[in-house]
């Protein structure tokens, strides 16, 4: 009868090998050589990222950097920031559990198809998203739309932007979160009387709280460091539309480098934040 696992007469080979004789200490030294090779790549990569962040933070003065932060330009582009990536998180929450958990319960006609759509804004080039929205926004539909919303060159349109981007990533998150979340629990819930909606809000969403957490973390994150949809979509209209990301190429396109550099680190701050906050709660993105 044959194995029905296809790795096991590998692993056995393996085993008996390994017990008929003691492993050499020359094959020893060559796992430890791998492994310090390993090292050294990890290593290597690590404070070659650090020297850029070291190298930008030591470009400028901690004075002139705070002074910098005090602008009132500068202090809008922050505002408006935090304001819109918290929208957009929490709309791309609103997406991502219903869109995660249809995906990871369920099979459908066309399953592939859809999961390939839906991340589709992940690899496409930002500017592309950027300029397909625009050119909707001009069809029927879309001026339809922007009849009862405003979103071409406005606020609206900057959370729009970033939720196009945002919410693909926090839609995967919340795929794999309900993909590790048995089913059994919410079946149990079922059978002593629940509807599923219920189980769901009962059992599922409460063990997912994690995952949800990480989805809009990585929305948020994801949303401060867009320019390219946003530039093309919603325009870099100083104390109108302008977020970080669009600060730091308004400063460097009149040469002021420093005040680049200040809002740089500060969304450095940012993203850092927000990647300590989501290992705080055991989920990784």
């Amino acid at each position: 009868m044959a194995s029905a696992n296809p790795e096991r007469p590998f692993l056995t080979r393996c085993i008996r090998k390994s017990a008929a004789a003691p492993t050499p200490l020359l094959k020893t030294s060559k796992i430890s050589l791998v492994w310090i090779l390993l090292a050294l790549i990890t290593g290597g990569y690590t404070l070659f990222l650090l020297g850029l962040l070291g190298a930008t933070a030591a470009y400028s003065t901690p004075a002139h950097l705070v002074s910098t932060l005090k602008s009132r330009e500068i202090q809008h582009s922050i505002q408006l920031s935090l304001l819109t990536c918290t929208a957009t998180a929490l709309l791309s929450l609103l997406l991502a559990v219903p869109s995660g958990y249809l995906l990871s319960r369920t099979t459908f006609p066309g399953k592939a198809l859809v999961e390939a759509v839906l991340d589709i804004p992940i690899v496409l080039p930002p500017m592309v998203i950027g300029l397909c929205l625009l050119i909707f926004f001009q069809t029927p539909i879309g001026r339809l739309l922007e009849k009862a919303v405003p979103l071409t060159y406005t606020v609206y349109g900057v959370v729009l932007a970033q939720l196009v981007i945002g919410a693909a990533f926090a839609i995967r998150t919340m795929r794999g979160t309900f993909d590790h979340l048995s089913p059994r629990p919410e079946a149990v819930a079922m059978t002593l009387g629940c509807t599923r909606a219920r189980a769901v809000w009962l059992v599922t969403l409460p063990a997912a709280k994690r995952g949800m957490f990480a989805a809009a973390s990585v929305a948020w994150a994801r949303s401060l460091g867009e320019f390219g949809p946003i530039l093309v979509f919603a325009g870099a209209t100083r104390m109108k539309t302008e977020v970080l990301p669009t600060t730091v190429w308004l400063e460097l396109s009149v040469g002021n480098l420093e005040a680049a550099v200040a809002v740089s680190l500060l969304m450095v701050v940012f993203a850092v934040g927000v990647l300590v906050a989501v290992r705080k709660v055991g989920e990784r993105v």
